[in-house]
């Protein structure tokens, strides 16, 4: 038994995706009482969970699809667990990026080059993660 099993939790967390890179289509986006907090909790058509949405992974988004979250719905990003440090400890998040394919996204600019920044882009995402 994973002892992650033991305690689940309505929000989607990094060990829910199995290592693996998913990509989701995002619904909406709502504000709820997390933790210590009102927070913004991203959707995904298809998905039971929603995911908590930090400032990194929103700017990442915002970034690709515009400051407006309602200009968010429809369109596709890709999640997938990093190694972050956190509090003094390395501990695994969740990350998000924009697929490489998606006309529909601004590319990211290297600030030092002024080239699309597709640095982080890794193999195809899996399509057998349920969350």
């Amino acid at each position: 038994m994973k002892i992650s099993n033991a305690f689940p939790s309505e929000y989607l967390r990094a060990s829910d995706l199995n290592g693996k890179s998913v990509r989701v289509v995002m619904e909406r986006i709502e504000m709820r009482e997390v933790g210590d907090g009102h927070k913004p909790v991203l959707f995904f058509q298809g998905k039971d969970k929603g995911m908590v949405c930090n400032k990194t992974n929103a700017n990442n988004i915002a970034a690709a699809y515009g400051d407006d979250t309602d200009d968010w719905a429809g369109q596709s990003i890709e999640i997938f667990e990093a190694m972050v440090d956190f509090q003094g400890k390395t501990v695994p998040a969740i990350r998000v990026r924009v697929p490489r394919a998606d006309p529909k996204a601004r590319p990211l600019q290297s600030a030092t080059k002024g080239k699309a920044d597709y640095s982080e882009i890794n193999p195809p995402p899996a399509d057998d993660v349920t969350f």
